[in-house]
């Protein structure tokens, strides 16, 4: 793994990567948030894509055993960032214990029409209503076996927008066989806002079906081989619907449990500005991540690993999110504002 910087030592590949693009990405960002949000993106990960041709190693900054693993970190990277797994290798350079990639359905899909990507600068915000657009299983299970990043890597798996309600037990299974053998963990998400219908999965009466198949799946394989399973909820929950889902989790061996995905919430905005339709992420998100964490950590209890998403943009609301009680810690629309240097500030303060 790379090692520290040290005086009179040659920097290695991969912190000299990262060390780099923290420095460049200031003076880039505004030729990037001139552009629409979501091309901008795509240069992104493109650059990315071509940063992550040789392997490197993953900053390992107080490594963490979590849901069996040993991450090298507690900093993760949260799902939609790179859906379809083009650009693990760049990503992982960035110094990042784990990445995870999704949402994956089964079969390609476009998402929703354009646009659908919006920046909020003045809240540091994102608004998006993309619907899962990816290349589909087949193609990113395929980008996987091919991976060069040595860290976790967890995939996001969710259903079809055509795929009716009733039958989004047999998406989620195609997706959990075309990945059991390639992904560190797997992430069932019940929880975005974008894709009709998809939140009423949430509905304990829905999800213990769905996540007692999946679990069934699992059982056919060896207990070495069984891809740890998590499941990914909604900031929107009240606090009562977060208590039966928490029972639920402590009812069936799920192995975690990640909060928060985008909310439909507006508070934290202000007064004045239209805001288009869908799922705010960013710091207007943090408060409520933090309050959702917390109370599936006091229905949890210490042990159940709890990955903490929503709002982290610094190494306060870093750390914020661990007293809440997060094991690990994920970030992404943070990544977008304050671009790579948000990466080290994150690890020196999980440290």
């Amino acid at each position: 793994m790379a090692g520290p910087d040290t005086k009179g030592k040659a920097r290695p590949r991969g912190a000299a990567v990262r060390h780099s693009l923290a420095v460049w990405y200031p003076l880039f960002r505004p030729a990037l948030f001139a552009l629409d949000p979501e091309r901008a993106h795509r240069l992104a990960l493109e650059a990315l894509r071509f940063a992550g041709h040789r392997r490197a190693g993953v900053a390992s900054a107080a490594p963490i055993e979590c849901m069996g693993l040993e991450f090298p970190n507690r900093l993760g990277l949260a799902a939609g960032f790179d859906k379809s797994a083009t650009a693990i290798g760049g990503l992982g350079r960035l110094g990042f214990g784990f990445i995870e990639v999704g949402t994956v359905t089964p079969k390609p899909q476009a998402g929703q029409a354009r646009p659908r990507l919006f920046r909020l600068p003045g809240a540091g915000a994102l608004v998006n209503r993309l619907g899962f657009p990816n290349d589909g299983a087949t193609a990113v299970a395929a980008r996987l076996r091919r991976r060069r990043y040595a860290g976790i890597v967890g995939v996001n798996i969710g259903k079809n927008a055509a795929t009716p309600l009733g039958r989004a037990v047999d998406d989620y299974l195609l997706c959990f066989r075309a990945f059991r053998a390639l992904a560190d963990y797997l992430v069932v998400n019940v929880s975005s806002p974008n894709t009709p219908a998809l939140r009423e999965l949430e509905d304990p009466v829905r999800l213990e079906p769905l996540l007692a198949a999946l679990l069934e799946e699992r059982a056919r394989d060896s207990a070495a081989a069984r891809p740890p399973l998590v499941l990914k909820i909604s900031p929107d929950l009240s606090l009562a619907e977060v208590g039966a889902i928490a029972r639920l989790l402590r009812s069936l061996p799920l192995d975690g449990v990640i909060a928060t995905n985008t909310t439909l919430g507006r508070s934290g905005l202000g007064g004045g500005a239209t805001v288009p339709a869908g799922g705010l992420s960013g710091r207007p998100l943090h408060a409520r991540s933090l309050e959702t964490v917390a109370a599936l950590r006091a229905e949890l209890g210490a042990a159940f690993p709890i990955i903490g998403v929503g709002g982290v943009d610094s190494a306060a609301t870093a750390l914020a999110m661990r007293a809440a009680g997060a094991d690990l810690v994920q970030v992404y629309t943070g990544l977008i504002y304050r671009g790579p240097s948000l990466v080290g500030t994150c690890l020196r303060a999980l440290r």
